[in-house]
């Protein structure tokens, strides 16, 4: 076992720091209160490596009280306006300005074994609070009950520094830590997901039907009417993220009556933090701060996705929750999509590959789906422009995922499984943070005209990479 390996840079491991963000050390401050109970190895690695990751050094494209800050869309409907949002973002960046405090982190390993059930997990939070983290206990069903989670409020975490004011789990008043949750942008697509199969599995749904949405209104987040499959909707939503497939899903959803079964399988399930709240019936939009999602719930969610033998935990009510909360071919289709992710970028980043910046992280195999003759990627006219097929060739494992961003979200989850000969670890990886497309590295290049732009810093690669190296040691 590594308990206490950093972060690998050129070979060599770097000690933890004691510096504050600006480089000093700091004068003595009253500690953080340390929540109860004891803590795995892979939970005491990843609060190093994210430590030592200096998260703090990014620049903010959109400081507070800034004219960026002011043109930021609304946290209703938050991936409406990205687009616009991002072009302005990109454009201020040369007058960036260092982030005012640590950054907000939710990172959770879950590590499995060959039959895919969870042997060890380790959560990590880092906030305002918490600059250097904070490794959570977790128990035998992998529930941390010393956090209280609160929802994510986008002023309010300037204004708070990071304190939430809204709970999302009950009766966690006297908890330890005191955690907001960042909004998941694009990851609650699994949770989307997830709901719509639990639906053909009933037989409510089928996959193969043509559903017509029909919006009204209709939204910037969510487009106009269309008629497709909802097999081709859960493709076009896990694939390459589409708004408006998912949008579609989500009505759908509230169509057959599954929006508050799935909120309350989510809670029979232990995944408490799990919320799909808020979204608007008529259209299928309205993603907002209701939505909630943990890194450790969301690992769990994966858990049972990827599939396990038996019990995988036991539920709150004391019933045991195991992965027939989804039929084998439903399991099947959601981790085919899952595996077919375009958007390869943030703790993988072979979407870049060969290129000096962003650093290599999670060292996958780039799915054919997305790749030209060329070699280069290309996700619904995304163009990244760099042969991945050397990548390709050097990969180690495959990834099935979901990305996600907004101004002030950076979010990805998946399962991670070695390629045979390469290491034979598997394990669940999921991070959330407030690092989003506002802030940017101070070594980020230009990006070359019709190229996608950087969505991330390339911390999170390094990141993706630190926590694979560490998993491959630990399989040795």
């Amino acid at each position: 076992m590594y308990a206490s390996v950093g972060l690998v840079l050129s070979g060599s491991l770097l000690a933890c720091s004691a510096e504050t963000p600006a480089g000093k050390v700091s004068a003595v401050q009253a500690a953080p209160k340390l929540p109860k109970g004891k803590v795995s190895p892979v939970a005491k690695n990843l609060r190093v490596t994210l430590d030592k990751l200096r998260l703090q050094e990014v620049l903010d494209t959109a400081p507070p009280s800034s004219a960026q800050a002011r043109s930021l869309g609304s946290p209703v409907d938050k991936e409406a306006q990205t687009v616009n949002d991002r072009a302005r973002l990109l454009a201020a960046a040369p007058a960036a300005k260092p982030i005012v405090q640590q950054p907000q982190v939710d990172a959770t390993i879950i590590e499995l074994n060959r039959r895919g059930r969870p042997v060890s997990s380790g959560t990590v939070l880092m906030s305002p609070a918490y600059k250097n983290g904070v490794a959570i206990p977790v128990d035998r069903n992998f529930t941390a009950k010393d956090v209280r989670w609160r929802q994510w409020d986008d002023k309010g975490w300037y204004a708070n520094k990071g304190q939430g004011t809204i709970d999302v789990v009950p009766g966690r008043e006297k908890a330890t830590v005191d955690h907001m949750l960042n909004y998941p942008a694009s990851v609650l697509k699994l949770m989307v997901n997830f709901g719509v199969l639990r639906l053909a599995d009933q037989g409510k749904v089928k996959l193969d039907e043509t559903f017509s949405y029909k919006p009204d209104p209709v939204s910037s987040l969510c487009g106009g009417a269309t008629a497709k499959t909802v097999r081709q909707y859960i493709d076009e939503s896990l694939t390459w993220s589409s708004n408006g497939a998912s949008c579609a899903l989500v009505k759908l959803l509230h169509e057959r009556g599954g929006i508050d079964p799935l909120n309350q399988t989510f809670q029979d399930l232990g995944l408490q933090t799990l919320q799909l709240k808020g979204t608007n019936p008529a259209n299928g939009g309205r993603w907002s701060n209701s939505i909630t999602m943990s890194s450790l719930d969301t690992a769990k969610l994966l858990a049972l996705v990827n599939g396990a033998p038996g019990k995988v935990w036991t539920a709150p009510n004391g019933k045991p929750v195991t992965s027939k909360v989804l039929s084998p071919a439903s399991r099947k289709l959601f981790m085919s999509k899952l595996s077919q992710q375009g958007y390869n970028d943030m703790l993988s980043s072979t979407n870049w590959c060969g290129g000096t910046y962003p650093a290599a992280g999670i060292p996958q195999v780039t799915p054919s789906r997305w790749i030209g003759k060329d070699g280069t990627v290309t996700v619904n006219a995304s163009k990244f422009g760099r042969d991945v097929r050397p990548c390709n060739k050097k990969a180690e494992v495959r990834f099935s995922h979901k990305t996600g961003w907004v101004n002030n979200t950076a979010s990805d989850a998946g399962i991670v499984r070695a390629l045979p000969g390469k290491g034979g670890r598997t394990y669940i990886v999921v991070v959330f943070s407030n690092l989003g497309t506002q802030y940017v590295d101070a070594n980020r290049p230009t990006t070359p005209p019709g190229i996608y732009p950087f969505s991330y810093t390339e911390k999170f690669a390094k990141l993706g990479r630190a926590i694979d190296t560490y998993e491959k040691r630990k399989r040795r």
